[in-house]
């Protein structure tokens, strides 16, 4: 059921993106199926059919309501998403070879296939940021139909579009942190020892569902030297007493995204020099934190977490960037990273999850997602992160 909370965020986000494209002197949006669509009008197609699906957000839309094109067997549905009421619906019918049906379309009588009726709400000479993951198929037909119109990628034309997150996205992203942090207290009762890392991993995802997640994005399980590298996932390596495993899951919770790195060791308390590095990390991570308020370039957050860990004496093994932006993509803008200068608005919601990794030993990370607010940051998870977890 559509609801007027509803109505409401998704027609104050395409006037949003009308604006943003004005700013960026573009004559509008072009999205395609994805989580950008889901975004802005809450509607989620059938991609994988294959068939045209598009969004259109002028630039000036005054002059013209955003429009929403979809195959003719879907408009039920795309009338029932939370937006449908701030847009105008038109359908095409796909015949039987799909995108070029010979069958016109809804209020466009006569129109040879779908790209033709999408260049009729196109200016002749306009320049559209459209969506990353636009098919090159229908990228090229809009070309061919609309030959004077050019494009560019969303996240290079409108980087912050979603960045700065409203009240009501921000409570979806703290109940995916409060349901990530459950995750990651029963993780604690799992049995790790003796057992494949992909073993663990499956029940990390099976505890992320469980605790309210309908989608699964990763899950990490890293033990022994396997956690000394940043972009190991989870393996055969059977888990052994004393291991330090790294732990980092992710999921969606009611379309907004969650992510907790945590360190374990498997058996028995951490090593003095396991402690070391774990304390450093932890320091590291509060030192990030706490560089958090308005105004802040994003790289300021990465350097504050970088400085701690130099001066410890392991610099150069922490590879990474310090995080990145979290919302209905677990992985999006804001990057908090040497080089990006985009200062820090409240609102905006991110990852601060530095690491150590020592080649062939071990690996240590510690991730949370923060908020920054108009006092600084606020931190969304709250599982334990003060000391290394034991599992059995």
């Amino acid at each position: 059921m559509v609801t007027a909370t509803g109505r409401v965020h998704h027609e104050r986000r395409m006037t949003r993106a009308a604006r943003a494209a004005a700013d960026a002197g573009l004559a509008g949006l072009i999205v395609t199926p994805g989580p950008l669509m889901v975004w802005l009008c809450g509607y989620t197609p059938a991609r994988f059919r294959g068939l045209m699906t598009a969004l259109v957000i002028a630039s000036e839309p005054a002059e013209r309501r955003p429009q929403l094109l979809v195959p003719a067997d879907e408009k039920a549905v795309a009338e029932q998403a939370p937006g449908a009421d701030a847009l105008e619906l038109t359908a095409w019918a796909a015949g039987a070879t799909g995108a070029a049906g010979a069958a016109g379309a809804a209020g466009a009588a006569g129109a040879a296939d779908p790209y033709a009726l999408l260049a009729n709400w196109l200016v002749p000479e306009g320049r559209y940021a459209i969506s990353d993951m636009t098919w090159a198929r229908d990228l090229l037909a809009l070309q061919r139909v609309a030959p004077g119109t050019s494009y560019l990628a969303v996240t290079e034309a409108l980087p912050m579009l979603r960045a700065v997150k409203d009240a009501h996205e921000v409570a979806r992203l703290a109940a995916a942190a409060a349901a990530s942090d459950a995750t990651y207290e029963a993780a604690l009762g799992l049995r790790f020892a003796g057992r494949r890392e992909r073993e663990v991993a499956a029940d990390l995802g099976r505890l992320l569902s469980a605790n309210g997640h309908e989608t699964v994005v990763f899950t990490v399980v890293g033990s022994g030297p396997n956690g000394a590298d940043p972009q190991h996932e989870a393996g055969d390596r059977v888990i052994g007493d004393g291991d330090i495993v790294v732990l980092d899951f992710a999921g969606l919770k009611d379309g907004y995204g969650s992510n907790t790195g945590r360190t374990v060791r498997v058996g028995s308390p951490p090593s003095s020099e396991e402690r070391k590095v774990y304390e450093v990390v932890r320091e590291a991570q509060q030192a990030a934190f706490e560089a958090v308020r308005p105004g802040a370039a994003c790289q300021e957050i990465d350097r504050a977490a970088r400085r701690v860990i130099k001066a410890a004496g392991y610099g150069e093994y922490f590879t990474h960037r310090t995080g990145r932006g979290i919302g209905s993509l677990t992985h999006e803008p804001p990057y908090l990273v040497e080089g990006e200068q985009l200062p820090l608005v409240p609102g905006m919601c991110f990852s601060i999850e530095p690491g150590i990794y020592l080649p062939g030993r071990f690996g240590v990370r510690i991730g949370d997602i923060v908020t920054c607010t108009d006092a600084g940051g606020r931190w969304l998870n709250g599982s334990e992160r003060v000391g290394m977890g034991v599992v059995s």
